[in-house]
C-alpha cells in the first residue's frame, strides 16, 4: 500500500509518457504508459474520485478494476497482456501490465471511413491475416466461456493490433463476469454496432450464447460493411453462413456455445 495517488506515484517512479483519460475514453479510469528502468509498463486505474463525469462512481470502478484482476487469474491466453503487479494506493489499486506494440482499432465514429485510421487498415489486411486476427478474438473468448467467463462490453475498443508484429491482443476485460447473468441495466454497456437483442432488454439472461451473437458482430464489421448481407461479405458462403446463424435474434437458432461457434468458424476458413 502506497500512500500517494496513481499519478504522483508513478511521477516520482519513472517517466510517464502517455495518459489515457478522458480526452480518450468517457469510463473514468485513467491508465498511464510507463518508463522505469528500460522498460516500458502499462498502468491501469480507476481514476479520480469525484469524477462527475463519469458513468460509473469510483467506488463502481474500483470494483471493476478488481475484477479485471480476478479474471486475469482465472483467465489465460496468448492475446492478453501480462499482468505484472497490483499495486494498492490512495485511489485504489493499480493494475501493472507488460506494454506491447501496436494500435487500438476502435477509433471515433468519424474516422471509421478513413483509410489511415487502424480501423480501416486491418479491415484491409489480407485476407488471410485478417483471418488469423480475428481468430485470435474467437478462441479467446472460446477459452474464456469454457472457464465459466461471459464476455460484456467488448468490441473493437478492446482490439489493439501490431501492424509491424501481426500480433492482435485483447484488453479491458473489466466487465466481463464469471456466470450468466440477468440484465438488471435495460441497454448494457457496449458499442450498439456488437450487442446483442438481449443486451437492450430489462431482465435477459446474459450468458454465452450473447457471447457468439457479438462474434458474430465482429465478422459482420470486419468481414463485411457491419450489415448482414452477403454482397459486401468477404468471406464466401461457408463464413457468411457462420456469420448469418451467430446473429440471430433469437437465441434459439444461433450456436449453443462457444464451442461450437469456434469449430464452425474453423471449419469455414477451411
Amino acid at each position: 500500500m502506497i500512500a500517494q495517488s496513481p499519478d504522483d506515484f508513478l511521477q516520482s517512479t519513472g517517466q510517464v509518457f502517455a495518459v489515457f483519460d478522458e480526452r480518450i475514453q468517457d469510463s473514468g479510469n485513467i491508465s498511464y504508459g510507463v518508463l522505469a528502468g528500460a522498460r516500458r509498463f502499462f498502468v491501469k486505474t480507476a481514476g479520480m474520485p469525484g469524477n462527475s463525469k463519469a458513468h460509473l462512481s469510483h467506488e463502481q470502478r474500483v470494483a471493476l478494476i478488481r475484477n479485471a484482476v480476478s479474471f486475469r487469474q482465472h483467465v489465460n491466453h496468448h492475446s492478453l497482456p501480462k499482468l505484472l503487479n497490483v499495486i494498492e494506493s490512495l485511489h485504489g489499486p493499480m493494475l501493472v501490465y507488460e506494454w506491447g506494440p501496436g494500435e487500438l482499432l476502435g477509433v471515433e465514429r468519424s474516422r471509421r471511413v478513413d483509410p489511415a485510421a487502424p480501423f480501416q487498415r486491418f479491415r484491409a489486411l489480407h485476407f488471410s491475416d485478417l483471418l488469423t486476427g480475428l481468430d485470435v478474438v474467437f478462441d479467446f473468448h472460446r477459452v474464456a466461456a469454457e472457464l465459466g467467463w461471459v464476455a460484456v462490453d467488448f468490441y473493437d475498443g478492446a482490439m489493439i493490433y501490431g501492424f509491424a508484429t501481426q500480433a492482435l491482443r485483447l484488453i479491458d476485460m473489466d466487465h466481463y463476469r464469471d456466470r450468466s447473468f440477468t440484465n438488471e441495466m435495460r441497454r448494457m454497456f457496449r458499442s450498439t454496432r456488437f450487442m446483442a437483442p438481449e443486451e437492450f432488454e430489462l431482465g435477459a439472461i446474459i450468458d454465452h450464447v450473447t457471447t457468439v451473437f457479438t462474434m458474430g458482430r465482429v465478422m459482420s464489421v470486419f468481414l463485411s460493411d457491419g450489415t448482414l448481407e452477403f454482397t459486401p461479405f468477404r468471406g464466401g458462403r461457408s463464413l457468411y453462413e457462420v456469420m448469418i446463424r451467430a446473429c440471430q435474434p433469437d437465441r434459439k437458432e444461433r450456436f449453443p456455445s462457444m464451442k461450437a461457434f469456434h469449430e464452425a468458424w474453423l471449419a469455414a476458413c477451411g
